[in-house]
């Protein structure tokens, strides 16, 4: 097990199986030692989603808790890209996209799910740019969507 695996048990976590692509296109592709890892929706181990609106049909927790399966969905891909999350070396940038309402303006709140999480597994390593927009509309009408850069070893 590796040390990031061991510090998801430690919260109480395990990794689910990595979502498939949903279109074509790649779950990850590499450069050198930096690794663009694609979009994940809110999907929690059993399958099930976490679909809605912020603002109307979800409350900023509820975002949160997406944004966070969204991170282990990522988590769980870069497991399978290379084989152990210790090999992840670096968080350099997150996107968080958010099923927003007109009136909701709190997607970083949703967001910090994801970023908190990178951040309690990795550290000072875990700590990232980021951006977290607002969308009209997300696929399967999914709460969030996270995708992020990774440095690897």
């Amino acid at each position: 097990m590796s040390v990031v695996e061991y510090r998801l048990a430690e919260l109480g976590y395990i990794l689910p199986v990595p979502p498939e692509p949903i279109g074509n296109y790649l779950s990850a592709s590499r450069s050198g030692n930096i690794m663009w890892m694609a979009g994940v929706g809110s999907r929690r181990a059993d399958g099930s989603r976490i679909s809605g609106k912020l603002g109307t049909d979800l409350t900023v927790e509820q975002g949160y808790e997406g944004a966070r399966w969204c991170a282990l969905n990522l988590l769980a891909r870069m497991k399978l890209e290379l084989g152990n999350l210790d090999r992840v070396t670096s968080i350099l940038k997150v996107v968080g996209m958010v099923n927003s309402s007109p009136d909701f303006e709190e997607q970083a709140k949703v967001v910090d799910g994801a970023s908190d999480l990178f951040v309690e597994l990795f550290g000072e390593a875990g700590r990232h740019s980021r951006s977290a927009p607002g969308m009209a509309v997300l696929p399967g009408n999914t709460a969030v969507i996270v995708e992020c850069v990774i440095e690897i070893k």
